[in-house]
């Protein structure tokens, strides 16, 4: 509109009459402003109210069927093993622990971790075994082929745990700037790595041997009220570190 009125009193000549279609035309255009305005914010408004409709419509629909893939099942699955108490346990501690896990993931957080395989490796400890594995970690780190190892020897000293300890199995992951250890502990009566017979390699070279040859350590103290296995970690291995120098 400001240009259709200067281009037509621009051929008067007359400065004044051409500041006066100026003006005259921006508040043509400010009364249609003041006009639409209204109805553009409720269209906005509108628009939006929609769409948060539509997301919590579609977050209502994953949980509804998030609920009726895994937590209805397993409360079908419960009802039907309700005369075993191992088997009623031992699901809610896996729809527990699913459930958690689903309710809490941070969709940003990059795969790959070593708590979430420390954590995968206990939830399959605790499913095939039975007993439960607790597990609580404090820092985390990307997964490496030494990290590889130790999750395999934490494995080890998982399943060890359940069978002989017969309880709760308790795992603590810690990682700091210099160093990544892993303590497993269960209440058992314990035994002597001494009268172990050599045949049996479980302890001596899935846990003790696989750290040492991936340069970590292991270490075990066991008492008649339970056993200690500690796996530790340096951030950086020898080779790497003078290869960097």
């Amino acid at each position: 509109m400001v240009a259709g009125v200067l281009v037509m009193v621009s051929g008067s000549g007359s400065w004044e009459q051409t500041w006066l279609a100026l003006l005259a035309s921006v508040a043509v255009l400010g009364g249609v402003v003041l006009v639409l305005l209204p109805w553009a914010l409720k269209f906005w408004r509108d628009l939006e109210t929609e769409r948060a409709g539509r997301i919590r419509e579609t977050e209502r629909a994953e949980i509804a069927a998030h609920l009726h893939d895994s937590v209805l099942q397993t409360l079908a699955l419960i009802q039907r093993r309700a005369g075993n108490e191992h088997d009623v346990l031992r699901l809610a501690r896996a729809q527990e622990r699913e459930l958690r896990s689903w309710l809490f993931q941070d969709p940003g957080k990059e795969a790959g971790q070593l708590s979430d395989r420390i954590k995968a490796v206990g939830a399959e400890v605790e499913d095939s075994l039975g007993n439960a594995v607790e597990v609580v970690s404090v820092g985390d780190t990307a997964m490496t082929e030494s990290h590889e190892a130790l999750v395999q020897a934490s494995r080890e000293a998982m399943l060890n745990a359940s069978r002989h300890g017969g309880g709760t199995v308790s795992v603590y992951l810690e990682v700091s700037d210099g160093r990544t250890e892993i303590f497993i502990k269960d209440r058992g009566p314990g035994f002597d790595l001494q009268e172990v017979p050599e045949d049996r390699l479980g302890v001596r070279e899935s846990i003790i041997g696989r750290m040492k040859r991936h340069g970590g350590s292991a270490s075990i103290t066991s008492t008649p009220n339970g056993t200690e296995v500690r796996l530790g970690m340096p951030a950086l291995q020898p080779e790497n570190a003078e290869g960097k120098s």
